[in-house]
């Protein structure tokens, strides 16, 4: 019964993820994947799973599409992870031989980069935990997508326990989970944050976890360049449109270039934003050189999910959502304005 509410079938294609139960004990060449520029729960969950079939005596590989943060190398074994853009022929080789194919938070295939392809040729069993809208169903054998969930990390920790194997969880898996659910939850300030999450918690507690060595790993561990960058960023490049209740800030790769910003060093930018009273929605938008990537954040019933999806080829939650876009920076930040007034109905409280 417990993990009845779990899983969510949303098409013939894809099997309640439960039926692998009984497979958990026959032993697997096994591949675990994420989205491409893997966050804190993306690397939490694959790792915290990594470390769980282990356990069970599984062959198991983490393969990301990029590389990712360097505030991430702490997690236990992320010294194993594979990068696909520098490591790409080892890479293609554990995948074609992989029995079963893990792909957590992220349920389109497109989002792993240059790994799509080989995943959808791959012989082996894709299985999706995942907690984001409108999954691709048809494309895994196995899987569970609950938008309800705060993080694919809780979904692992549900993974675990729904098979009968709460047992095997120990400290070190529950750092990478903790490390997942507390990124996925804004150290537990969302909405997202359920009665589920603070259960979680309590049981990762119980089994040995050190909280606080997380949260000084992830928020402690900054070099002083980035933290000029926000200032920069801060003071330049931030605008506010109080008339619509809306904070911008547009980043140019000059300014990547100039401040030494690495992967992971804008992690949490966009939330400044979001700290200013009264202001519903908060947008970085971002020149990384390919395309210009977008992260927005919502508060007070904007969902920026359709907003997303709607203008900026992107998705997420409804409070939290991402996209990118090919045209230049500036034809984006344009865009963007434009977005805003014909959404002037949902964000403005002025009255004029």
């Amino acid at each position: 019964m417990f993990y009845k509410r779990f899983y969510a079938t949303f098409a013939p294609f894809m099997q309640a993820i439960e039926n692998i139960f009984p497979l958990l004990n026959e032993f697997k060449k096994v591949v675990i994947t994420m989205h491409q520029k893997p966050d804190g729960d993306a690397m939490g969950s694959a790792l915290g799973l990594y470390h769980f079939l282990n356990k069970l005596g599984h062959s198991c590989t983490v393969i990301s599409p990029t590389n990712w943060a360097g505030f991430l190398n702490w997690m236990p074994a992320c010294d194993t992870v594979l990068d696909y853009e520098s490591q790409a022929a080892k890479a293609d080789v554990l995948i074609e031989e992989a029995d079963w194919i893990f792909c957590l938070d992220f349920n389109v295939l497109s989002r792993t980069k240059r790994m799509e392809e080989k995943l959808k040729a791959a012989k082996g069993e894709r299985i999706l935990i995942d907690h984001h809208r409108e999954p691709q169903t048809e494309m895994f054998a196995y899987g569970v997508s609950d938008t309800g969930k705060s993080s694919t990390a809780e979904m692992v920790y549900d993974f675990i326990a729904g098979s009968g194997n709460i047992d095997k969880v120990d400290a070190t898996i529950g750092e990478c989970l903790y490390a997942g659910v507390m990124t996925d939850t804004g150290s537990f300030r969302f909405p997202s944050t359920t009665a589920s999450v603070h259960k979680m918690v309590y049981g990762l507690k119980e089994r040995g976890l050190e909280h606080s060595h997380v949260h000084e790993a992830l928020f402690d561990n900054f070099l002083e360049n980035r933290f000029r960058f926000i200032g920069h960023v801060l003071l330049n490049r931030m605008e506010v449109f109080y008339e619509y209740n809306t904070v911008l800030m547009s980043i140019s790769q000059a300014d990547l270039i100039k401040y030494n910003i690495k992967t992971g060093d804008t992690e949490g930018l966009v939330n400044y934003g979001l700290s200013i009273q009264g202001i519903k929605l908060a947008a970085v938008v971002i020149d990384r050189g390919e395309e210009r990537k977008s992260s927005f954040r919502s508060k007070d019933g904007f969902d920026v999910n359709t907003f997303a999806r709607k203008y900026f080829n992107g998705g997420g939650h409804f409070n939290a959502a991402g996209g990118f876009n090919k045209e230049p920076l500036e034809e984006v930040v344009i865009k963007f304005k434009e977005a805003i007034k014909e959404n002037a109905d949902k964000l403005s409280t002025y009255q004029f």
